[in-house]
């Protein structure tokens, strides 16, 4: 059996008597300094213990969200109307996607760009229009002429005014001018406008009333409009809420839509007609000449445009008066982030989410005194940011994001002006991964403070003490 004496001879730690000890004020002294030191530099240790540390890194992009990304946008256009606004996607791999309406939301918006109605729907595009085959010179005039003055008069004086906005330049104007003048002609024999005075066809020259097509917003040429008399009437201003027809445009639809325009109008009272729901070619007409597009839009993810502009393939329009400025709400790419999850990665990393929506509350705007034809373009260069800490020996992914440099420009083209966002997608992706730091790395720091300081005290104190006492014999020394 082992001897308590045996055990007693392997003590590191051998006690002084506590009578052969002597305390001293320099090594008080010492102890007070070496205690706040060791506090000091506990606290410093505990703070980076848990103050956490990342290590950033760039690796060929291992996205987990396939080969398409999602682009949200939110763009209010002050002069571009809701009726022929069009939202195109295109990339380098031939994909050309035009006019998308699934996921995209149109509002009319007035100058200030505050909505000014419910959602505009522009309902199903005809891919073909048909149009009459009559000669141009064998058009005998039969729609009646408005100005200004003119049609302010007859559309208060009749209950259905149809009204064709033109431009003899554009192509399309040309084709429905003989179909549209016969229309006048066989609807003016059948509704007399002196006898019966139920419906009238006219026509309005966009080149010469300028002022007229802008206050109705047309931009779009040739554009039907039907004004309604009666309920029609807006409350500010007077003005005719509107339909605009989208239908063929040969002599034969044109008559019959006449028709069924007169149809539920009783020759005697001439009552407000009743609008025709079921009828596809006849959509109201946007109540002022703004637009904001919101939505968005799935893209390859290789170099792409994502292209907003006025198309139809019945109109034509003037690019000298078409003006694409805008003024962007919200722009951003990949999966929507909620503000919470972006908060609280923000506190581990300060400078993540900063180029997340690099172009919000950015306006672009091209005054008509500077030039005309003008194409705005934005240039996007995108880059995935990946967050991904380890938990439990275990890799998780905080967050996902695509953050992108923007450059602007404001280009004349001889075309029709268009916004165009040119992406291009980086094929590399900044991984940022939290280090997580070990307890016993923390503890071991621990020991090491307090024994480093409480020896290095100890190293102080003996020198300390050596010293005054070599002083006190010297001076004993020289007294004797």
């Amino acid at each position: 059996m082992i001897s308590s004496s045996k055990i007693k001879s392997v003590d590191f730690y051998r006690k002084i008597p506590r009578d052969l000890t002597e305390a001293s004020l320099s090594g008080a002294g010492l102890s007070i300094v070496a205690a706040l030191a060791m506090m000091f530099l506990f606290g410093m240790e505990l703070n980076n213990y848990l103050t956490v540390s990342t290590s950033t890194s760039v690796i060929v992009d291992n996205s987990s969200d396939g080969e398409f990304l999602r682009i949200d946008f939110n763009i209010s256009f002050p002069v571009l109307s809701c009726e022929f606004a069009s939202v195109d996607v295109s990339d380098v791999l031939g994909t050309n996607r035009l006019n998308i309406t699934k996921t995209i939301r149109k509002f009319s918006i007035d100058p200030h760009l505050r909505p000014t109605g419910a959602e505009f729907h522009s309902g199903p595009v005809p891919h073909f229009i048909k149009h009459g085959d009559e000669v141009d010179e064998e058009a005998v005039e039969g729609a009646v002429p408005l100005n200004g003055v003119s049609f302010d008069k007859l559309s208060h004086e009749y209950p259905i005014l149809v009204v064709n906005f033109y431009a003899p330049w554009c192509y399309w104007s040309t084709r429905l001018r003989p179909s549209w003048e016969k229309a006048a002609n066989i609807i003016k024999e059948r509704y007399d406008p002196e006898t019966d005075g139920r419906i009238l066809l006219a026509k309005v020259d966009c080149t010469v009333e300028v002022d007229l097509c802008r206050r109705h917003h047309i931009q779009g040429y040739p554009s039907i409009r039907i004004f309604r008399k009666g309920s029609d009437l807006r409350e500010d201003h007077g003005h005719h809420e509107h339909e605009s027809y989208y239908g063929d445009r040969d002599t034969e639809t044109l008559v019959k839509t006449m028709e069924e325009l007169v149809a539920p109008i009783p020759l005697e009272n001439q009552r407000l007609a009743l609008e025709d729901k079921s009828n596809a070619t006849k959509r109201p007409a946007p109540l002022t000449g703004g637009c904001r597009i919101e939505g968005y839009v799935r893209v390859k993810k290789v170099p792409g445009n994502l292209i907003i502009s006025a198309r139809s393939g019945a109109h034509s329009f003037d690019a000298s008066q078409m003006n694409m400025s805008h003024i962007i709400s919200h722009l951003s790419f990949g999966k929507t982030i909620s503000p919470r999850v972006l908060s609280d990665v923000k506190r581990l990393i300060p400078y993540l989410g900063r180029s997340h929506d690099r172009l919000n509350g950015r306006s672009f705007i091209n005054h008509r005194g500077l030039d005309a034809n003008v194409t705005i373009e934005h240039y996007l260069q995108v880059v995935k940011t990946e967050v991904v800490t380890r938990r439990s020996s275990r890799e998780h992914t905080l967050i996902e994001e695509y953050e992108y440099t923007a450059h602007s420009s404001l280009a004349q083209s001889i075309y029709i002006p268009v916004v165009k966002f040119h992406f291009e997608l980086s094929p590399m992706q900044v991984l940022i991964t939290e280090n997580p730091k070990s307890f016993s790395h923390f503890l071991t720091s621990v020991c090491a403070i307090i024994g480093g300081v409480f020896t290095v005290a100890g190293i102080l104190d003996s020198i300390l003490h050596n010293t005054i006492r070599l002083m006190k014999k010297v001076e004993l020394g020289k007294n004797f």
